[in-house]
């Protein structure tokens, strides 16, 4: 069966050769779990001008404890796209790597790379298998976004795809965010939102959204200036993702702290 995969998904061929290394097939006690396991928030995304932005705070909290400090919970899904998790920590890590892998599968086995729209719905259906240990408190959700090869205007080729616990996957316009502070960093986004964004615009517009989050929700970690913790920023566009380095994240960051201490309220 390893020599003569079948399909182009790997979850599927995964389910028939081990499914018990699916997150969502394996057998999990009764009752509800949604404490044991640390939690990750918050992420946005932001369309812009040739791509799209997405950032995560740096926290992972279990209760009312921060359960990690430095958690990445942004990376590249493959060359053109991107995905952020909320949610259960480790099955959402679980879940993103696994995703990374579908996606290089697909493209070993089919020679071409799927579309965005495809991607998307690969996705979907990896959330759908998770449905379970979901209902018992489990639950990820992640957020998708992507630069689109076949978009007829490459100026407007960044697309976002937010999904529900079902996996039923949604394209937002513009913006959206995910996780506990999400409903903070929203509402700053829909301020300051406006079509045709650069990259670097879109990337500080991401890093004020998420201080405005962590300012008003516990769990979602604002810049560290002390130990040096500072969102993950990642970008998709025509040339591919690209990460933000430390020093450029730590400068945009340090520039949104001191501009928000001349004005602390706003």
């Amino acid at each position: 069966m390893f020599t003569n995969a079948g399909t182009s998904s790997f979850t599927q061929f995964l389910s028939r050769v081990a499914p018990e290394l699916l997150p969502g097939r394996r057998p999990l006690p009764p009752g509800m779990a949604a404490d044991l396991a640390p939690h990750a928030t918050t992420i946005v995304a932001i369309t812009a001008e040739g791509g799209v932005v997405m950032a995560g705070d740096r926290r992972a909290t279990m209760g009312n404890l921060i359960a990690q400090r430095d958690i990445e919970k942004v990376h590249p899904a493959d060359a053109y796209s991107l995905v952020g998790i909320a949610g259960t920590a480790g099955i959402g890590i679980e879940l993103m790597r696994l995703f990374q892998v579908e996606l290089e599968h697909y493209e070993k086995i089919e020679g071409a790379m799927l579309s965005l729209d495809g991607k998307a719905n690969r996705l979907a259906a990896m959330i759908r298998g998770n449905l379970g240990a979901a209902m018992q408190g489990l639950a990820v959700i992640p957020l998708f976004a992507g630069f689109d090869l076949a978009a007829p205007d490459p100026a407007r080729a960044g697309r976002i795809f937010s999904f529900d616990v079902t996996g039923g996957p949604y394209e937002e316009t513009g913006y959206d965010a995910i996780g506990s502070g999400s409903i903070f960093a929203r509402s700053a986004l829909k301020k300051r939102f406006r079509p045709g964004l650069s990259i670097a615009d879109a990337t500080r517009l991401a890093v004020e959204a998420l201080y405005d989050a962590a300012d008003d929700d516990t769990a979602t970690g604002g810049p560290d200036l002390t130990r040096r913790i500072y969102p993950v920023v990642m970008t998709a566009t025509a040339e591919g993702t690209h990460r933000l380095t430390a020093e450029e994240t730590a400068a945009l960051a340090e520039s949104v702290v001191a501009g928000r201490m001349e004005n602390p309220g706003g």
